[in-house]
């Protein structure tokens, strides 16, 4: 019991100290607004954090990167469901159901439900991180780069689960993979579909390509039926009843399961947690209310549950590994070193109290998480009923500036523009362009893991076919594969 004592009070240690405490409320209220807004990322939030806490003591520094960690995976998920907008790509799932909620006049209890789930999610993650850090890193660095390509295979499979139309879905995804290839080569640094331009040398940043054809999309599909007034927003009842959340618990515990597994592979992160988590819901909730992607609360509560879970899972690698498990643990990485302490094998052992200050701050984050979460949703739904000649160009300029506080690039405001039109016509003919983004996202980590599998292999093809099926991962994924190819080509040949 002695031994216990000063791990429990580094746990408590952020909920006693005042100044502790307004820091991760401060971090968590920041970050659900800067998660909001298309363009200025968790990743962006937490570097400029690390330029002016880098004289500041190590548990007030970390205590404001979890709040604002925290805040902002949450935060994407108030546009993507009232405007249609992920401020995040691990909000992309979000938008399939939330904006048709929104559409209802249900933005308020879709977001009370998001935000239960969210902290529920988050909760599950942090325990997650305090009890089986050491064997969850232990089978997360068993994955080998045929492992990650492979789920970056299944995560474009998915697409069919997320569209409905296979073809369609398969066809966006690819678009988006090409997106993600221009730029020079990771391996030999030659020019990828540059075309000679040194504008297209740098790639195309997924949030340029998200904030297009979603944003930009979203409100030229909006000038269509410009006179047609706003949906009023019911905000009356934000809170979801007990019983929505006894209902959807499980589903959660499930997907949070999901968030945490994934959030621990070193270079995932939330975007592939929710959508994982989101085709397992599609695929395992019988008999939903409404179907998904027409407004299921189920397709809420698995990708929210599932994103703020992988913050946890994130934490595992970082901290046990020193690999990160998404871009913001890689900035987190860089704060430690900042203040003198090397992320890896023996930091628990030698820091334990700085461990357990870390669970303590995400735990006090997640509760913000749901004060804050609950309020303010009234100024939020305001937004929507907004005249749609007010709101849509609105929604240009920021989507604009988003675009362009990405690089401080102009030429990403006339990709933004572009993908834009090229999102419009795709809703037209009914072309789903969420893929596309996920495509944008996983391409490069596909295009990567294949040349060091292939590396690994020394270039021959048969050693690397063979090493697909002569790992126990490797088999187990590439058989994950082969099933959902063959479920979804099955409806395909059908229709």
């Amino acid at each position: 019991m002695d031994a216990l004592a000063p791990l429990l009070a580094a746990v408590l240690a952020p909920w006693t100290d005042p100044w502790t405490l307004a820091l991760v409320a401060l971090g968590t209220f920041a970050g659900i607004y800067v998660g909001a807004i298309p363009g200025l990322s968790v990743t962006m939030a937490t570097s400029i954090l690390i330029s002016f806490t880098h004289a500041w003591d190590v548990h007030a520094a970390l205590a404001l990167i979890a709040g604002v960690y925290v805040g902002g995976v949450y935060g994407g998920s108030r546009t993507a469901i009232l405007l249609n907008i992920p401020g995040a790509p691990s909000a992309v799932a979000t938008a399939l159901d939330g904006y048709p909620l929104a559409q209802r006049g249900e933005a308020g209890a879709a977001i009370g439900l998001t935000t239960v789930m969210s902290v529920v999610g988050g909760l599950i993650g942090v325990v997650a991180l305090a009890a089986f850090a050491p064997p969850i890193s232990a089978f997360a660095i068993l994955f080998q780069s045929r492992d990650y390509l492979l789920l970056g295979l299944i995560g474009i499979l998915l697409v069919g689960s997320l569209s409905g139309d296979f073809t369609r879905g398969a066809f966006a995804g690819a678009l988006g993979v090409l997106i993600g290839m221009v730029g020079l080569d990771p391996m030999t640094a030659e020019g990828r579909f540059t075309f000679g331009t040194i504008h297209l040398m740098g790639g195309i940043h997924y949030v340029v390509a998200m904030i297009g054809f979603f944003g930009v999309a979203e409100a030229l599909m909006q000038l269509r039926d410009v006179d047609v007034p706003a949906v009023k927003q019911n905000v009356a009842k934000i809170v979801p009843a007990w019983r929505d959340v006894r209902r959807y618990l499980g589903l959660a515990i499930r997907s949070s399961g999901i968030g945490t597994l994934i959030g621990a592979l070193p270079g995932t992160g939330g975007d592939i947690a929710a959508l994982l988590a989101y085709d397992q819901a599609k695929r395992t909730v019988k008999n939903p209310e409404v179907p998904f992607g027409e407004g299921a609360k189920e397709g809420l509560v698995a990708p929210e549950a599932a994103n703020n879970a992988a913050i946890g899972g994130a934490f595992i690698p970082m901290l046990t590994l020193g690999i990160p498990g998404d871009a913001v643990t890689a900035v987190i990485i860089g704060a430690l070193f900042i203040h003198g302490l090397k992320p890896g094998p023996l930091l628990i052992a030698e820091t334990p109290d700085l461990f357990h200050f870390i669970v303590g701050a995400l735990v006090l984050a997640n509760a913000f998480l749901l004060l804050f979460g609950l309020t303010g949703v009234r100024v939020f739904a305001k937004v929507i009923e907004c005249p749609k000649a007010i709101l849509v160009p609105v929604i240009v300029v920021l989507s604009a500036v988003g675009a362009y506080a990405i690089q401080n690039n102009p030429v990403d405001i006339v990709w933004m523009l572009g993908f834009g039109v090229m999102g419009y016509a795709m809703k037209l003919y009914g072309f789903p362009v969420a893929p596309v983004i996920l495509g944008v996202i996983l391409g490069p980590m596909m295009d990567a893991n294949y040349r060091r599998a292939m590396i690994g292999a020394r270039g021959d093809p048969l050693t690397f076919l063979w090493d697909f099926v002569s790992h126990p991962i490797s088999l187990g994924l590439t058989m994950a594969f082969l099933l959902m190819l063959g479920l979804q080509l099955r409806p395909a040949r059908k229709a």
